[in-house]
């Protein structure tokens, strides 16, 4: 194992996560993702726990259902790490784990290299920063995100509860995503335009900006190629696939654009929208898809004050 993997592998379990002596640790990962899942199981171990590696099969989209055993084990687990190809952080299984106290990071498509590179950031920054965009979008009643490209989205954010995805992972039942570095919300209403420049959830970087319209808090449009595919991945779940899940803005200074949205939707400065399964952040819609979609340069005003301008975090 590289120096620059041990010291992330060490960060996650014993910095985010807070891994003690005694404690149970699941890692749930997939063939694909073994070197990584292996890596976090040995390291849980090397901190005291006792650690178990379960190995599934790929699921069908991000946010399909662990199998039922696999659940139950993240249900009875202290801490839960979930390096998988495709995301479990929106399913039944991990808000159930987070309920009965499971500490919960997911690190959806994370690679090797990912994981080295992203999880060297200054830690209390990316906390500071973390919690500083959740704070402003938990006060909010609307953000609304703007662009070069055209983009003019409305978000209602009142009633819901605004989440700092920073590594700080030791409290019971906390969940987050790693690499980290992100705030973000499940929005209770939607409306309006976002030109995506970045990158699309199961599609990849764009190759020319991508419109979306958001009519009722759903998607009904999305242009060229790439939109279309974006599309057809959401409306194979019905109605619900559509919905406008999560409003993020991105806060880790070592993440770049790279096609996968794990690393993508972080990079500092960024907005990113998802459409599917909202319940496990604290919306009501639950179904098997979460995709997020990544716009580079954004202006994010949260009722009228700047939170983030030409691609700049402003707190």
């Amino acid at each position: 194992m590289s120096q620059d993997l041990a010291r992330a592998v060490s960060t996650v379990v014993r910095d985010c996560m807070g891994v003690r002596p005694g404690e149970e640790v699941l890692t749930v990962c997939n063939p694909a993702t073994l070197e990584l899942g292996e890596a976090l199981r040995a390291e849980a171990e090397a901190a005291g726990a006792q650690s178990v590696l379960a190995v599934m099969a790929e699921r069908e989209s991000h946010a399909g259902e662990p199998p039922a055993a696999v659940a139950a084990a993240m249900a009875a687990a202290d801490v839960l790490l979930a390096p998988t190809v495709q995301s479990l952080s929106h399913t039944a299984a991990r808000k159930r784990a987070s309920e009965s106290g499971t500490r919960a990071a997911t690190l959806p498509g994370a690679t090797v290299e990912m994981l080295s590179r992203v999880m060297s950031d200054d830690m209390a920054a990316l906390r500071h920063r973390g919690g500083r965009v959740a704070e402003l979008l938990d006060r909010g009643t609307e953000a609304r995100i703007t662009c070069d490209h055209g983009s003019d989205l409305r978000l209602g954010l009142e009633g819901r509860r605004a989440i700092p995805d920073a590594g700080e992972l030791s409290a019971p039942g906390a969940f987050g995503n790693l690499p980290c570095g992100e705030g973000f919300i499940a929005p209770a209403t939607a409306e309006g335009t976002l030109v995506v420049d970045g990158s699309i959830a199961g599609v990849g970087r764009v190759s020319a900006p991508v419109r979306l319209t958001v009519e009722g808090g759903r998607l009904v449009d999305a242009t060229g190629p790439e939109g279309e595919r974006l599309m057809e991945l959401l409306t194979v779940h019905g109605p619900d696939g559509t919905n406008v899940a999560e409003l993020g803005i991105g806060t880790n200074a070592k993440a770049i654009l790279t096609g996968n949205i794990l690393e993508d939707e972080k990079i500092l400065g960024t907005a990113h929208v998802a459409f599917g399964a909202s319940a496990a952040i604290g919306g009501n819609v639950q179904v098997p898809v979460h995709l997020d979609v990544v716009s580079l340069r954004p202006e994010v005003t949260v009722d009228g004050i700047p939170l983030v301008l030409e691609g700049r975090l402003l707190v």
